[in-house]
């Protein structure tokens, strides 16, 4: 087994690697074609290494990597039931992207530097699932930042582009502070950075002091899976290409933050408190997210503003202390999700780019394929049985209605009503209803036949993923803890039938406002709530003006007061000294014979007086 561990984490690597040589060549359509292959590679051996697993699973030291005092980390890796989980849908969801992107980005001059960074992001996502202990896991952690830096602002001529791809890299480099002081904290407090270890002495160890882990873990987690108030570079990551979206909502970087909670479940689960913050943060993002996908126009940002929801979805299961459930969503998610985000970009390459769904209309007859697809993803999200979704999100809710958080059911249920409405008013809006690109002499055509058979999978999975729900759950508690049900089967019945309900009665009203009536009027626009969403709760602003502002006036300040008239003036100083005195000692080597002479008999009068002072 231990080969298939090798070449499920080292292929992406080669692929990177491999498309990095002609990275400044023209375009070559052979470059995506061996990278899909190299990804799909790594996918088969993940694939195979989830049907062999044993109940050890497969623990492999490379090398001696830190080896300092009493501190000593290998370069190690484990491949487990949860690890092994994570990687399957890490590689199918980075193989689907990988092929759709041969056509997606096809017309494009940076195609090659395009799958390396892909592929090196894959990389730095196994890394990160597949590390046996922190330090390597935030070696992962720092790798899909740096890669989602550089494919966020992989348009980099854009200034937008540029901007936020810094947003990201910056905030997730605030959070990520907290996460380094929370594996400083673990090395100081257990004397090592294994999992293994860690975990076993977690039970005995000083409530505080596992409080404060937790929660310095938890910053980092808020920082790269985007909950409040970190989120706000989320929705301005769309800047980047299409299929960057896809990965990192689905597979990559946004569903790091829970799995660091999944996977340091012993740490969590003697600190309940913590947990319950955790949810009740959780329960607030799935519905903050939720309003402003309502209002949005911009066809990736809706998909956006629902992957921040889900992740507050998924946070309230691991805060709960239903890990299982909130792996669950989590791979159920990244199917439907990133089938969302590819079906996007199909309609983005028929509106000539256009995100904005008040243009568009009426597609349904042009892009079926596209469109009967993004249903299927969307029926998923809104949770209608039998899909995807349906069994992943109720089951969240189970879980709030079993720990009696009444307040966090009715938050979740609540969510799962404008879950349905936003994601039903962009279908009805793009596919349906009035053809408003016709206006703007646009021919919209579907996608290359590449891109959408890569779609295929994620259709099929989407639809059938959640039908494996005790199959998954018997696989991955042999790591994870059980979480016990006592709720009555009549109280389980009426749960699931409300959210059946709230979620239909939000396509049905979605189907009213949009197709029957035409949406709503345009003086809505105009309703202080409405501004009030749209420009996503004005946070930005705040940022911008009580955050970014100071600190630039600040770093002004700084280089003006300070840099300039202290630090470079001492610089200058001494290098004026030292050219001063390098212009008056010149004067020595005069080339005149008397002159260097009389030099010698000083010098020489200097050293005999030092001598007899001696």
């Amino acid at each position: 087994m231990e080969k298939y561990v090798y070449i499920a984490l080292f292929a992406p690597l080669a692929a990177a690697i491999f498309a990095a040589f002609f990275a400044m060549r023209e375009k070559n359509l052979i470059t995506g074609i061996v990278n899909s292959l190299f990804i799909a590679l790594s996918t088969a051996a993940s694939i195979m290494l989830l049907y062999s697993m044993g109940e050890e699973g497969v623990h492999l030291d490379l090398i001696s990597w830190i080896s300092i005092a009493d501190l000593s980390i290998p370069f190690g890796f484990v491949v487990d039931r949860v690890s092994v989980m994570m990687m399957v849908t890490v590689g199918v969801v980075s193989t689907a992207v990988h092929v759709y992107s041969i056509g997606y980005m096809s017309h494009d001059k940076s195609f090659n530097r395009f799958f390396s960074y892909l592929s090196a992001f894959v990389f730095s996502m196994l890394v990160l699932v597949m590390s046996d202990n922190f330090l390597g896991l935030f070696i992962g952690w720092e790798g899909v930042g740096l890669c989602s830096w550089m494919l966020i602002g992989f348009w980099y001529h854009k200034d937008s582009a540029s901007w936020a791809a810094n947003e990201a890299f910056i905030m997730n480099r605030i959070a990520d502070l907290g996460m380094l002081l929370g594996i400083f904290m673990i090395y100081w407090q257990f004397g090592t950075l294994q999992y293994d270890t860690v975990f076993a002495a977690a039970q005995g160890t000083d409530t505080m002091i596992l409080t404060a882990i937790g929660i310095l873990l938890f910053v980092g987690a808020m920082g790269k899976s985007a909950q409040f108030p970190l989120h706000t570079w989320l929705a301005d990551a769309m800047e980047g290409p299409t299929p960057v979206s896809a990965l990192i909502h689905a597979a990559t970087m946004v569903t790091a933050g829970v799995y660091l909670v999944i996977r340091a479940n012993p740490i969590y689960l003697n600190i309940p408190d913590v947990g319950f913050f955790i949810a009740c943060l959780g329960a607030f993002v799935a519905i903050f997210a939720a309003l402003m996908a309502l209002v949005n126009n911009d066809l990736k940002r809706i998909i956006a503003y629902s992957t921040l929801s889900q992740l507050g979805y998924m946070f309230v299961a691991a805060g709960l202390g239903a890990y299982w459930i909130a792996l669950f969503h989590l791979v159920t998610h990244a199917y439907f999700k990133s089938l969302l985000f590819l079906g996007a970009g199909n309609v983005m390459h028929a509106m000539h780019e256009d995100l904005n769904i008040k243009n568009m209309g009426g597609l349904f007859g042009s892009l079926k394929i596209t469109a009967l697809l993004m249903i299927i993803a969307s029926v998923a999200l809104a949770g209608i049985y039998p899909f995807a979704g349906f069994f992943s999100k109720d089951k969240i809710l189970e879980v709030a209605l079993n720990e009696n958080a009444y307040i966090l059911y009715l938050m979740l249920w609540a969510g799962a009503g404008l879950t349905a409405f936003y994601s039903f008013r962009l279908i009805f809006v793009v596919f349906f209803g009035e053809a408003s690109w016709k206006k703007h002499h646009i021919h919209p055509h579907e996608a290359a036949i590449v891109s959408l058979l890569a779609m295929l999978p994620l259709g099929v999975l989407a639809a059938i993923a959640g039908l494996y729900e005790h199959e998954f759950q018997e696989f991955v508690t042999r790591i994870l803890p059980e979480y016990a049900f006592g709720i009555a089967h009549e109280t389980i019945f009426l749960m699931v039938a409300s959210t059946i309900g709230i979620a239909v009665f939000g396509i049905l009203f979605a189907f009213y406002m949009y197709i029957v009536r035409g949406g709503f009027s345009k003086d809505i626009e105009q309703k202080a709530v409405y501004k009030f969403l749209f420009n996503q709760y004005y946070i930005p602003q705040l940022y911008q003006s009580y955050i970014v502002r100071p600190f630039e006036a600040a770093a002004k300040f700084a280089w003006k007061n300070l840099d300039e008239r202290f630090i470079d003036a001492s610089v200058d100083m001494i290098a004026n000294m030292l050219r001063q005195s390098g212009d008056k000692t010149r004067r020595m080597q005069s080339g005149n014979l008397s002159a260097m002479l009389r030099w010698m008999v000083f010098g020489l009068s200097i050293l005999l007086l030092t001598a007899v002072l001696a």
